[in-house]
């Protein structure tokens, strides 16, 4: 007969084996991070899909180890509907929960928070592509190239591609704020260094739904270009009432027709999904890998979001892809610091990050940061929306915009 005391041993045994395989293998470290966005209120078309594309990523990091040893992200995603004050509060509570990335959104906010990010030193990633952001900023880490790249870059596009020898006439249709303005005074900035356009006509756009009024204003002013900054819906309301209009160019510069082209938040498959058939011909700069392309890079994206049962309409946004984007910079920067052997706080991230160097299926390019560099992705995608989607027509990096910046 065994002893008690073996009897006791054997029982211990059996309880430690079976707590050790109801324990995880690493239970592992957490990093904090905080998200503000607009994923309802007035710009939720963009602010909506953007959470889904880095909710998504953060649990892909999460249950893949994508960080090994176990260490997880953890991000809270808080809707600010736009404003500022409610961002504001946000980014002060998770100051005070300790995060060590503040991933933001909107251009008003950014800019009513920059000071603090110098202030605390706190490394940010904005949803906001504003121009401002980064000037005389240093923990502001821009995801892609400027709206004020983008509209600059469709200027010279424009001067590119226009025929004849006169001048090229162009509008300028944008949303009535910070937002909607800083493209155009850097555009503005880029004439005076000899950029060879004529604006003739600026319309900041309200809530209206009719836009026959304006557009034939800019037909009898000669104006034979509208490059749009703002975001899909009323870009989509103009489209749908110039083809009802026949004032849509079918080429590229018809004479005694509007040929219209956008930034950023003005394009993609949201657009088309509204406006339909009146987005053909419609020109689009941005930094983001469209799914159309039915690549590589497009595949993960795609796979990204069936893995966490997206529907079509996210799933094929780029706002889907700028959220990955973003999130995508802060886990590489945690990653990177990691792998350097740096203990993981705000300091050795912010170091970390001025020498990032990564690529991203979501992007038109890789991403690269310097002590001197805060565009992580410079290159811009021309595409044009042909047979129901946007295909790239070329890449394109602005030259104007350097020299707008050198004049800072």
């Amino acid at each position: 007969m065994k002893s008690k005391a073996t009897l006791f041993f054997n029982a211990f045994l059996v309880i430690m084996f079976v707590f050790a395989f109801t324990l995880p293998a690493s239970a592992g470290k957490t990093y904090k991070l905080g998200m503000s966005l607009a994923i309802t209120g007035p710009t939720s078309d963009a602010g909506n899909p953007y959470a889904k594309g880095a909710e998504d990523w953060f649990k892909f990091v999460n249950e893949t180890d994508y960080l090994g040893d176990g260490d997880k992200i953890d991000c809270p995603i808080r809707d600010d509907q736009y404003k500022n004050d409610t961002t504001k509060r946000f980014f002060e509570e998770f100051l005070d929960d300790g995060i060590l990335i503040f991933l933001s959104y909107a251009t008003g906010g950014n800019l009513a928070l920059k000071r603090d990010f110098e202030e605390v030193q706190i490394p940010v990633i904005p949803a906001s592509y504003h121009e401002g952001l980064i000037v005389d900023a240093n923990y502001t880490f821009m995801p892609v190239a400027t709206y004020s790249e983008n509209a600059v870059g469709l200027a010279e596009y424009v001067v590119e591609k226009h025929k004849g020898t006169d001048t090229p006439q162009v509008a300028f249709f944008i949303h009535p704020s910070a937002f909607g303005r800083g493209p155009l005074e850097d555009t503005r900035k880029a004439i005076a260094e000899g950029l060879k356009i004529d604006i003739v006509e600026v319309v900041e756009h309200g809530t209206d739904l009719d836009n026959t009024a304006m557009l034939q204003r800019l037909q009898s002013k000669g104006v034979q270009y509208v490059i749009c900054h703002t975001v899909q819906t009323p870009v989509a309301t103009m489209l749908t009432d110039a083809q009802r209009l026949g004032v849509s160019a079918a080429s590229f510069g018809e004479k005694g027709k509007l040929t219209f082209l956008g930034a950023h938040y003005t394009g993609g498959s949201d657009l088309i999904a509204l406006a339909g058939t009146a987005t053909e011909g419609y020109i689009w700069a941005d930094s983001y890998n469209l799914t159309s392309e039915k690549n590589e890079k497009a595949k993960k994206q795609l796979e990204l979001a069936e893995r966490y049962g997206r529907d079509d309409k996210a799933a094929n946004s780029h706002n889907y892809a700028a959220g990955i984007l973003a999130a995508q910079i802060a886990t590489e920067a945690i990653k990177e610091t990691k792998k350097a052997g740096l203990k993981i706080n705000r300091e050795n991230i912010y170091k970390t990050m001025q020498a990032l160097n990564f690529n991203s299926f979501a992007a038109a390019g890789p991403v690269t940061y310097s002590p001197t560099e805060r565009i992580g992705v410079d290159v811009m995608n021309i595409y044009v929306a042909k047979d129901g989607v946007f295909k790239k027509i070329q890449a394109f990096e602005s030259q104007y915009i350097q020299k707008v910046r050198a004049g800072r």
